[in-house]
């Protein structure tokens, strides 16, 4: 069966779609859908195809406009610090568990005490994410880092512990401590500013 370019770039365009329906992640399912729309815009000029171009380029639009809510500053993020047997965030933390141990396969669920800092990372006034550490003075000691598979690519930890840092301080915190993880945890990590020492990763909070 002979396929020409037009045909090959409107089956591409179709697969673009259809791969960015299958993503987690709302960053990479806008960016696929983006680059797809953009090759139907391109099919629909090769066949002359006026509606389709219109609705592909709209399409277009529609995503570049998220993409930059996404990953500019216009983002709804916050941090909430809870008690560490809240309800909700057990709730939270089982059901993603699974997941939590990809990243961080020693996590287990702590036991309240004084020490323990428990926080609901929020994005849009939805839970996102949650961070919990030991506090020891003023360093935390995070036993967990964790941000769910649709918001893993929204900077939320860019955030955190930049602009959103005033959580931490407002508790005495001045410096983060962690454990590496497996070795995307610890790309992670570094990526969020952390610097290694020794065996573990830091990170001095800005002012």
């Amino acid at each position: 069966m002979h396929v020409d370019t037009t045909e090959l770039i409107g089956y591409v365009a179709s697969a673009l779609v259809v791969v960015s329906l299958a993503m987690t992640s709302v960053v990479r399912l806008r960016a696929i859908s983006l680059v797809g729309s953009a090759a139907f815009v391109a099919y629909g000029v090769l066949i002359e195809s006026v509606p389709i171009v219109l609705t592909n380029a709209a399409i277009a639009v529609l995503n570049l406009w998220f993409l930059r809510i996404e990953l500019g500053g216009k983002r709804n993020l916050g941090a909430t610090v809870v008690p560490a047997d809240a309800p909700f965030l057990v709730d939270f933390l089982r059901h993603h568990l699974d997941d939590v141990h990809r990243f961080q396969p020693g996590f287990e669920l702590p036991t309240p005490a004084a020490d323990v800092v428990a926080m609901l990372l929020m994005r849009d006034g939805l839970p996102a994410g949650a961070l919990i550490g030991r506090q020891e003075g003023a360093a935390l000691h995070v036993l967990l880092d964790y941000v769910t598979k649709p918001y893993r690519d929204s900077q939320i930890s860019t955030w955190l512990y930049g602009k959103g840092a005033g959580v931490f301080r407002r508790l005495g915190v001045e410096r983060v401590v962690t454990a590496p993880g497996t070795e995307p945890h610890s790309s992670y990590l570094a990526r969020s500013g952390f610097a290694k020492v020794g065996d573990r990763f830091e990170l001095q909070l800005p002012r």
